[in-house]
């Protein structure tokens, strides 16, 4: 039978609470629990102070579990406010999600279904402070829609192939999006992403083409002329880790050549052509073959 003597517990970890320092001792303050029972008070350690209390005085804290399970205060709350976006740091990682730095005394719980991509310690993502079902506090990745919110559309002088600089929020199967230093939202699309940048990555990208609405599209791969360069680079060094012959050529799926090079299929035929124009490879029955006069 329910003992009515005390009221029910009323805080729980991973929130923010206001108290009042009802007594103190060596260790430090303790908060008036609000249960009537003086065994439920929570310990406000010296350590989890950052300003001298006194008794009587209402105090604003941020409580999670010590290493023994008891509810704990300390006077490090989150620096977000609920409903605040910001770039933070992945500090822990666990098979339910993860747990971002926001300035608190422990990190804010991610649950693995707010999460964008796959996250590593020390990365820094963009993430929304919440309350959860239950009450607590959480962090979430999902956060297009305060993004397009914060954003600004890209000034009509913006040229074609400026540079930008931003991270990324979202990666899709069709490409990534990026949220830049000067507020724009870019898309990268797939096919112009050589190397795949992770959820949190501060590139820099290349614009491509400026939409009606002020988005933009982008690449990170470098302008053609470059580009050639490159690919024909990448292709020269892969015949010579191969003793000169590999069973590639024009007719080759381009599925197979984004999976072996890495670049699409006109990229790497830009190439080929650019090898045989210097006569650096011999292409013959479907095969490319390095020249003994290009041979290092």
């Amino acid at each position: 039978m329910k003992n009515n003597n005390f009221a029910e517990k009323k805080f729980f970890a991973s929130t923010v609470a206001t108290l009042t320092v009802v007594r103190k001792n060596d260790m430090g303050a303790f908060l008036d629990a609000q249960t009537g029972n003086t065994s439920d008070d929570i310990l406000l350690h010296h350590t989890q102070q950052t300003a001298a209390v006194e008794i009587g005085d209402t105090i604003t804290v941020f409580l999670y579990k010590d290493p023994k399970g008891r509810l704990t205060a300390s006077m490090r709350i989150p620096k977000m406010k609920e409903g605040q976006i910001a770039r933070v740091k992945v500090i822990n990682i666990s098979k339910d999600g993860a747990f971002l730095d926001v300035g608190a005394e422990r990190g804010i719980f991610l649950p693995y279904a707010g999460t964008r991509g796959k996250l590593s310690i020390g990365d820094i993502v963009w993430a929304k402070l919440y309350t959860d079902k239950s009450g607590r506090l959480a962090m979430t990745m999902v956060v297009e829609d305060e993004l397009r919110r914060a954003s600004k559309p890209a000034p009509a002088d913006l040229q074609i192939g400026a540079a930008i600089d931003g991270s990324i929020y979202n990666i899709t199967e069709d490409g990534a999006f990026m949220f830049t230093t000067e507020r724009y939202i870019a898309f990268i699309p797939e096919k112009e992403m050589p190397v795949h940048p992770h959820v949190g990555a501060e590139i820099s990208a290349r614009v491509t083409y400026i939409r009606e609405d002020g988005r933009l599209n982008a690449s990170l791969r470098p302008i053609k002329e470059k580009a050639l360069v490159i690919d024909a680079e990448k292709i020269l060094s892969e015949l010579i880790a191969h003793d000169g012959k590999m069973p590639y050529s024009d007719k080759t799926p381009p599925e197979i050549i984004k999976e072996r090079f890495q670049i699409s299929k006109a990229a790497f035929k830009r190439a080929i052509g650019h090898l045989m124009k210097n006569d650096t490879i011999t292409e013959k029955d479907g095969w490319i073959i390095l020249n003994k006069t290009s041979e290092k």
